[in-house]
């Protein structure tokens, strides 16, 4: 029930802000056509990437004088096919989106148990809300090429994170914005400026996972896997924060980033302004490279990234997506600086003739970091994923991802005789069922042999549900 009201209550606001700013931006002539975002690519922490809730890229090829034909309701429509629950919402929101305002809203729930081994076998539930308002500062008689994305969210209930034994969270959604309690925050305010129609750059509070989207993982989504360790590089976890202050670039080549770069300060704050500690640890660079390919006359991507902060850490040192240790009392002599580096591909294997935008195929990572302050000396993951192969079941999508997970020996030799750790691996395997366009309910299976000695190979079950309002 608390969820609930919060829900509804974050709706009311948002739904009241947006409709202020259309009332004001009101625009005399008619509405120009609605620019979809293209589907997602392999671009970590680069603002403006694809996705649903990206700003569209812009395009120069709209003549302005072109007749514009009618088009049909993106919203609307019966129950059982509209892309959300609340469909056009008495006409507001087409109304908004004409004039450059989108609101999303959405509310993932889960259940999850270790039925064996780990640490302790429980179920728990937990859940998450998550808000986007974007907008589309031309339509809004701004300027060109500008947008503002704002990312609230709620984390409540609890979760089977630290009953495994492992140092990947079994479930990363319900270790943000910030695990063990019931919390909100605007983990995002970004913007975005196009400087021409491949060139764009952008500042602001970055929740810097919204940007990491690669193809057939679903990462970046609450709808593909929910293992960290299958839902982005986690070398990353040392250097780079969920939610901080930051700036960057990127250049696109057919509405996809080739290059580039980005400085976010070190410091971790959800749910913080963040100005008190602003840039008072060090920075940290990003600097990523991404190629599109075509083999077999299928699209793919082949990546590398870098990411380098000048910050003092020690391997013990927390960070948004882990928690090497919990409750280790040793003291350790902090390490300024510290970096990784990355490798990633995604090759599609069979694309719908009717919808390119609908495929499986293959995806890997590879990373090495730092030893000497990050708990992750090197990591590898690979898995198959992507649209259903089932027939009639185009809307649905699954996955099948194996990770290995390299613990550092700073720190498996730190307590071996109180705290013997080794290296941690495991498997995950879902199933994503398209009740409706705005319904998806997915089980989930997972087995992992943790980075603890003490606790047995675990294996987890779940069940997630996530409704489109």
């Amino acid at each position: 029930m608390l969820s609930i009201c919060r829900l509804v209550s974050a709706v009311r606001i948002l739904l009241v802000v947006a409709a202020s700013t259309a009332a004001i931006r009101v625009i005399a002539e008619e509405p120009t056509d609605l620019r979809m975002p293209q589907d997602g690519h392999a671009s970590p922490f680069v603002a403006g990437s694809s996705g649903e809730n990206s700003p569209p890229v812009v395009s120069e090829t709209t003549k302005a004088d072109a007749p514009t034909p009618p088009q049909p309701s993106l919203f609307g429509g019966p129950l059982c096919e509209r892309t959300k629950l609340t469909g056009d919402c008495f006409c507001l929101r087409p109304a908004l989106a004409s004039h450059g305002i989108t609101l999303d809203v959405s509310s993932t729930q889960f259940y999850q148990g270790v039925t064996r081994g780990g640490l302790e076998q429980s179920f728990a539930y937990g859940g998450r809300n998550d808000y986007f308002l974007n907008m589309d500062g031309e339509k809004l008689r701004l300027w060109k090429g500008f947008f503002v994305t704002l990312h609230g969210e709620s984390r409540y209930g609890e979760s089977v994170d630290f009953l495994t034994g492992a140092l990947m969270p079994a479930n990363m959604m319900l270790m943000v914005p910030q695990p063990g309690e019931a919390v909100s925050a605007l983990s995002g305010a970004k913007f975005t400026q196009f400087l021409s129609e491949n060139t764009l750059v952008y500042a602001g509070k970055i929740n810097t996972f919204d940007d990491f989207r690669q193809p057939l993982t679903g990462a970046g989504t609450l709808n593909g896997f929910q293992n960290t360790a299958l839902m982005f590089n986690p070398v990353y976890a040392r250097t780079v924060p969920y939610s901080t202050f930051g700036a960057g670039f990127a250049q696109l080549h057919h509405h996809e980033p080739v290059l580039s770069a980005a400085v976010f300060d070190t410091n971790n704050t959800p749910t913080e302004s963040g100005f008190d500690t602003f840039f008072d640890n060090g920075a940290t660079i990003f600097l990523q490279a991404n190629l599109p390919t075509n083999f077999f006359c299928l699209p793919g991507h082949q990546g590398v990234s870098g990411t380098y902060s000048s910050g003092t850490y020690t391997i013990l040192s927390r960070s948004a997506y882990l928690d090497p240790i919990e409750g280790l009392g040793i003291i350790l002599s902090p390490k300024t600086g510290s970096w990784c580096l990355t490798y990633n591909f995604d090759q599609a294997l069979f694309v719908l003739p009717d919808d390119p935008r609908r495929k499986w195929g293959l995806f890997g990572n590879l990373g090495i970091a730092d030893e000497n302050s990050s708990p992750i000396r090197w990591f590898a993951s690979a898995g198959i994923s992507g649209a259903s192969p089932i027939t009639g079941r185009n809307a649905d999508s699954f996955g099948v991802g194996y990770f290995y997970l390299g613990v550092s020996d700073r720190l498996k030799n730190l307590a071996p005789v109180i705290l013997p750790l080794k290296d941690e691996q495991g498997v995950e395997v879902y199933y994503n069922v398209a009740v409706t366009p705005w319904c998806q309910v997915t089980p989930n299976l997972q087995v992992i042999s943790p980075y603890r000695k003490v606790a047995d190979t675990s294996l987890l079950f779940g069940l997630r549900a996530k409704i489109e309002f």
